[in-house]
């Protein structure tokens, strides 16, 4: 066929993960040179494994491309941890409400009227009988 060596199209994720960028880009591009040849054969009218062919490796190339995503955006969570600032597409997303909401510390915060008035006029405890 061509000059291209076929390639392990199923890709796993979990081995992926282990590799370095280099060698994740270094696949990406074998992924994308063996797709654009399958394109190619399939044009040429070639038989139907090979179209069959196409459908995994375009999603390997996703998945190379996912996991190069993640381990980067891991590593910008790591560098702006304990910063005063995130970046908005790193922060917590919930829901609007959520993050509008009072914090604890907020939330448990007293004026200086509501703590006098608490520590001179306790609950009182009444004895019941029973």
């Amino acid at each position: 066929m061509g000059g291209i060596p076929e390639l392990q199209v199923k890709v796993r994720t979990h081995d992926l993960r282990n590799k370095t960028k280099a060698d994740l880009t270094k696949q990406l591009d074998d992924l994308k040179q063996e797709l654009a040849s399958l394109r190619v054969q399939k044009v040429a009218g070639a038989a139907g494994s090979k179209l069959a062919k196409i459908h995994d490796v375009r999603k390997s190339v996703a998945r190379v491309n996912t996991v190069i995503s993640q381990t980067q955006r891991d590593q910008l969570r790591i560098f702006y941890k304990g910063k005063k600032y995130i970046p908005l597409d790193l922060r917590v997303k919930k829901t609007r409400a959520i993050r509008r909401r009072l914090t604890v510390a907020e939330k448990s915060a007293k004026t200086l009227r509501q703590t006098k008035k608490e520590q001179h006029f306790p609950l009182r405890k009444y004895a019941v009988k029973a």
